[in-house]
């Protein structure tokens, strides 16, 4: 099996790599070389995505079997465009690592894979779209939506669409699990977000890897398929915060605090408290279709102890600027404390 992975240097990119060598695959990379060291074994290329000329010179690699492409969530619909017509011809089929954002009714509304897209074009450049007053729909769920129009508009039924919600575990780079962990481990109280029961469906970012894998192994002549991807079994944010509390030995304990008073001081949803968001939907995406085609997702406190084991080795993420937004300020989480966790 011949695998061309778009990315393939850190987190998911990285996973994927590893796990098609662990499989004997033969692997290319295709990067710009300059986040994070190749991986051993893997064949790299060194290019920019964006590049008529670049990605011309890539074919010259190939064929391959399939292509995972991990390295667009930053990418307007009309580079997708470029990369999947430019290596239309060299490939069998194209694996796209898209979001739960294209959907019209992320987060307010329960999620299958027919729930209705944000529209987009397969050509929009990086200016198309628009983030809604309350943080939804976004800007980057119609580029994504845009990013699906261009595969499916070239590869057709050779196309899979995995679109996850929230992927955490070792190598993380957005900071939201990583935070938890650390404040887990600095102890005292922690300000947490009642209900304690609250469910939430991050996965690991092994298992979406060894999915994707799976995708891009199926059988000649095998049609395409969406799949959402997230736990189907999840956990409740108390369960969560015990994990985080046993993984680190913190002697912490959470302080249950309401939407509204959380909301009175200005806590920012889904960064300031990571994972936390009120709206309805936002943990409820069906992800049966992926579990019948094979999706196996380890317990979440699984991935917590296996994140904090990699924190604690010395693991450092690729830098990004999403890190520095995930996190609620000491000052801040004292006032909050201060005021008392049960009222306004």
């Amino acid at each position: 099996m011949k695998v061309l992975v778009m990315g393939g240097t850190w987190f998911l990119g990285k996973e994927v790599v590893r796990g098609a060598l662990r499989r004997g695959w033969d692997v290319t990379t295709f990067t710009r070389g300059r986040s994070a060291p190749d991986v051993p074994g893997a064949t790299p290329v060194h290019g920019d995505r964006t590049s008529p000329e670049d990605l011309q010179r890539l074919v010259g690699s190939g064929p391959w079997d399939a292509v995972i492409d991990t390295s667009s969530s930053d990418l307007p619909p009309r580079d997708v465009l470029l990369a999947t017509r430019t290596l239309h011809n060299a490939v069998a089929r194209w694996v796209h690592i898209s979001t739960v954002s294209v959907y019209e009714g992320w987060p307010h509304a329960p999620l299958t894979e027919d729930s209705p897209l944000l529209v987009c074009p397969p050509d929009a450049d990086e200016a198309f779209g628009y983030t809604g007053a309350d943080g939804s729909p976004t800007k980057y769920g119609f580029q994504k939506a845009g990013g699906e129009r261009a595969v499916t508009e070239v590869f057709g039924e050779r196309a899979v669409l995995l679109r996850p919600g929230v992927i955490l575990g070792p190598g993380e780079y957005i900071g939201r699990l990583p935070w938890w962990l650390n404040r887990a481990h600095r102890g005292g109280p922690i300000v947490a977000p009642a209900p304690a029961g609250r469910w939430i469906q991050p996965v690991d970012v092994r298992d979406v890897a060894a999915f994707a894998l799976d995708q891009a192994y199926r059988e000649a002549g095998a049609k395409g398929a969406a799949y959402n991807i997230a736990h189907p079994e999840g956990i409740d944010f108390q369960g969560f915060l015990a994990a985080c509390l046993e993984a680190t030995g913190g002697a912490g304990s959470p302080v249950w605090t309401p939407a509204e008073h959380l909301l009175h001081h200005g806590v920012k949803q889904w960064t300031e408290l990571p994972l936390w968001r009120t709206h309805a939907g936002v943990w409820a995406v069906d992800s049966a279709r992926a579990v019948a085609a094979g999706l196996r997702c380890r317990p979440i406190r699984e991935t917590v102890a296996d994140t904090w084991a990699w924190l604690s080795a010395g693991g450092h993420p690729v830098t990004h600027p999403r890190w520095a937004k995930h996190g609620i300020a000491p000052e801040k989480e004292e006032k909050i404390l201060a005021s008392g966790g049960d009222g306004l």
